[in-house]
């Protein structure tokens, strides 16, 4: 087999392992989300469901909390755009495999969406509220590894036809995220490119 086959059959199978790193989720309900009219904060949610190098679980695995940065734009009832900041953690509780401890953590790392969603037919005819929040958070695991991901999420409806104001309850939310590929597997990459940039160099030589 000539050199070119080796480095091409080896970045084959390198990069089916690059992939199979970006299929990384973490699952809650539950909880609270509240404000003080310049940044939301969700507390008390349940970590239910994790999809991560290879392992599923689900129950009670921990908790998730974040708190936005400032409002930038529109407002905490109509919807309206945070500052990237704030904080993102994740703890496992030391149940179904899961560390017991800090599992991710990091912030938002981009503009944070806040929309205001109605609904006038909820809530017997009178109408009410519901919110999504969405944005991209990075960080680090507690392996040290950097995570980023996006973050998705809504609430509960606000009934009445009241809109949110000092709190509302949180339905559920899930980071769909993909994990930077582990340094060896980049060192391997890397090495096979080279490879490849040395063997087109010499046969160009040659000729």
């Amino acid at each position: 087999m000539s050199m070119r086959a080796v480095v091409v059959s080896g970045l084959l199978l390198i990069f089916p392992l690059i992939a199979s790193a970006d299929s990384n989720n973490f699952t809650n309900t539950g909880g609270k989300i509240t404000n003080n009219r310049t940044f939301l904060a969700l507390s008390g949610s349940n970590l239910t469901a994790i999809n991560f190098k290879g392992m599923n679980a689900s129950g009670k695995l921990g908790s998730v909390s974040f708190t936005t940065g400032a409002l930038i734009s529109g407002s905490i009832d109509d919807g309206g755009t945070f500052a990237a900041g704030g904080s993102f953690m994740i703890v496992g509780n030391g149940t179904n495999g899961l560390p017991n401890g800090v599992l991710f953590q990091g912030t938002f790392t981009g503009p944070v969406a806040w929309k205001a969603n109605w609904n006038p037919e909820g809530f017997h005819g009178h109408g009410n509220w519901t919110y999504t929040l969405s944005g991209m958070i990075g960080g680090t695991l507690a392996g040290g590894q950097k995570f980023s991901g996006n973050f998705m999420s809504s609430t509960f409806d606000v009934p009445k036809g009241r809109e949110f104001s000092s709190s509302v309850r949180f339905k559920g939310g899930m980071v769909s995220a993909a994990a930077v590929p582990e340094p060896g597997t980049l060192a391997l990459l890397g090495t096979g490119l080279v490879g490849l940039g040395m063997l087109g160099f010499r046969r160009r030589s040659a000729h």
